[in-house]
């Protein structure tokens, strides 16, 4: 199983920035972690500040990914182009943020991405990424 983990804008200063909103805890230490305790998952990771080259990642996942992490940062507030890449290709895509969006400012309430995911996790910190994981580790088996 390979699951890809994507981070938009600003999130390559996770466990820095801001971290009374974002975490002390860095994407080093939560990939070391998330691979180490799943060691028979294939886990990438990319991150960009840039929209075209996530978008770009996102194509690249055709054919050889079944699960997508996506925080999308700002862009989730902003992009139609994301929301498209996500339909277009047809993975199931979790959205994930650090932070309470909903307990936040006004604008970070909309999401152009939340309807082409199966699910979003939001207000976790670093732990969303587990339970993220989890859900694409578990999704074949019976839930209930």
């Amino acid at each position: 199983m390979k699951i890809a983990i994507v981070n938009g804008p600003n999130l390559n200063l996770t466990g820095s920035r801001e971290p009374q909103i974002y975490g002390r805890t860095d994407f080093d230490t939560l990939l070391s972690t998330l691979r180490s305790a799943h060691p028979d998952v294939e886990i990438v990771y990319f991150q960009s500040n840039i929209e075209g080259a996530l978008i770009d990642f996102l194509h690249s996942c055709i054919g050889n990914t079944q699960g997508i992490i996506l925080n999308a940062g700002a862009y989730t507030h902003t992009s139609i182009a994301l929301a498209d890449a996500i339909s277009a290709v047809a993975i199931p895509c979790i959205e994930l943020h650090l932070s309470n969006v909903f307990a936040r400012e006004e604008y970070r309430k909309t999401s152009y991405i939340a309807s082409k995911c199966i699910g979003s996790i939001s207000g976790l910190g670093m732990y969303g990424y587990k339970l993220a994981l989890a859900y694409f580790i578990n999704a074949g088996e019976d839930a209930s």
